[in-house]
């Protein structure tokens, strides 16, 4: 999950630690990306997840399970296609993804993280410690330029894949379509451009799922919005703002991995999208 998305450089939201603890407990992460803070949320938010799963409900260690599995899924086949040789991971905070990537590829990928400048100061001191990982830079993605500036870095002779993992259901609508805007129009300049996103939808869960979105409004301390009831309404709006072909993903679709069909999974849902 993202850090709330201020202008105050020093914003890391409680999110950003717990889902660190999530990644590295189920083998998805190394215990460098999981933070003392982190542990402590995991600890004081168990009883609420284990309330909620002996009552049938869902659980939020669930949904980031299947997110983050199933955009690693699609991501693998991309590279394995040659056509995302580079990645570039917006507000990935302490995501694990550009570790196991890089380690897993090598120089066969390129791969950058962006986030804002204490999310991304406290990464590079993780990285450090592994000894190897992403190349990690200071980045507003919400800052007019900073995006397309930094996408000059890639070589515009391969294909580019943009990740924004736990970050769209903390934007409003028009910063959302002002974001896809501006990603369509970056991935336009590569030969393949691969967009993968979470998305979490208004009408996914029915009432539990609209008591569990509560819950988690609490637990990041702000709004979360729901800005589609369903995948029929994501689809246009992607195309609307630059994209040539979208899809909207279930973990259901991808019962090989890990916890897809896990209670909490099926509150969350996959973008897919490309330029090309």
């Amino acid at each position: 999950m993202p850090r709330v998305l201020s202008r105050g450089p020093e914003a890391i939201s409680p999110t950003a630690h717990y889902t660190g603890v999530v990644w590295a407990r189920h083998g998805l992460s190394h215990p460098a990306l999981a933070t003392a803070e982190g542990r402590l949320l995991y600890a004081a938010l168990t009883p609420a997840m284990l309330a909620s799963t002996l009552a049938g409900g869902p659980s939020l260690e669930a949904l980031l399970l299947a997110r983050h599995r199933v955009i690693d899924h699609l991501l693998e086949a991309a590279i394995d296609a040659g056509d995302a040789t580079q990645v570039l991971e917006l507000a990935a905070g302490l995501s694990p993804r550009g570790w196991r990537m890089t380690e897993r590829h090598g120089d066969a990928i390129t791969y950058v993280e962006a986030d804002l400048p204490a999310m991304a100061a406290r990464k590079r001191r993780a990285l450090d410690v592994l000894g190897g990982g992403p190349r990690v830079v200071d980045l507003d993605v919400l800052a007019p330029g900073g995006l397309e500036a930094l996408a000059d870095a890639f070589d515009p002779e391969r294909g580019l894949a943009v990740i924004t993992e736990g970050l769209l259901n903390y934007l409003d609508a028009d910063a959302v379509d002002r974001l896809w805007g501006r990603i369509a129009a970056v991935l336009g300049r590569f030969p393949h451009g691969l967009y993968l996103s979470d998305l979490v939808l208004r009408g996914a869960g029915g009432a539990t799922g609209r008591a569990f979105s509560a819950l988690l409004s609490a637990f990041v301390r702000g709004h979360v919005h729901f800005h589609f009831y369903d995948e029929a309404a994501v689809i246009p709006a992607l195309l609307r703002d630059g994209f040539d072909t979208a899809d909207v993903r279930s973990p259901a679709e991808f019962p090989q991995l890990p916890g897809t069909l896990d209670r909490g999974a099926g509150l969350v849902r996959v973008v897919e999208a490309r330029r090309h």
